[in-house]
Order: structure tokens, then sequence, then C-alpha cells
């Protein structure tokens, strides 16, 4: 079996999210998504609409995924890949170059965003 990890807040859900999602379950057999918690995001001075608790439940929705855990700090990805018995670790490629320190661990793909579509971008147009 061929394990996948990818990490996010996944705040704002939209069609990118679940491309990005889709994508990364195309490359193994189980997906875990590693959700930024309000105390990780506040951390990172993100704040997300969505509570820890909503946006893990309709990530647990989506058809890709098989496993929500908990995102606390910036150094669990070492220590999630070898407690989950990753093989891949996933990442949209504006995090191109970030994580190729984990390469002596498992495989590190870096996914094209999906064009025309961001949280960012809702969130500006939102407040228009």
């Amino acid at each position: 079996m061929k394990k996948i990890i990818t990490y996010g807040t996944f705040d704002l859900l939209h069609w990118g999210h679940v491309r990005l999602l889709e994508r990364a379950k195309e490359l193994g057999d189980h997906l875990t998504v590693a959700l930024s918690t309000d105390e990780f995001n506040l951390l990172k001075h993100k704040e997300a609409y969505h509570s820890f608790e909503h946006r893990k439940y309709i990530l647990e929705a989506i058809k890709y995924v098989d496993e929500v855990i908990p995102e606390t700090d910036w150094e669990q990805k070492t220590t999630d890949i070898d407690l989950y018995d990753i093989d891949i670790f996933v990442m949209g490629d504006d995090w191109t170059g970030k994580f190729d320190f984990l390469k002596n661990q498992c495989e590190v793909i870096y996914l094209n965003r999906t064009d025309g579509i961001s949280t960012t971008s809702i969130k500006k147009d939102l407040k228009e």
C-alpha cells in the first residue's frame, strides 16, 4: 500500500483544494491530510474562517481523503512520515523546494496549483 500525506489549513474549501486532494490520492492508495489546528494557525499569523472541527468535518466528507490528523507545529512532518509510514509527501507548487529536506524519508512531490482559484482571491473578492 502506497501512503500519501499533505498539509494545509483548507479553509474556504474550493475546487482547487479538491483537485489537489484528488491528484494526491491518484499517487497511491491512502491519503492522510494533516490539517492545521486553530492554535497552529495563530502561530502562523493566519486566521481561518471555519474552526478546525468544521474544516476536519468537511475534509472527511471528501472521497479522496482517508484520514485527517491535526497539524500542531512545523516540525511534526518528519515525525508524521515515520509514524504513518508515508511514501509520498505532497504539497502545492507554491511550496516548491521548502520541504526538500524530507526527501531522505520519502518522495516529495509539488503539484501545480489550479489556475484561476485561491483562498486569497476568494477572500479579496468577498471584501470588495
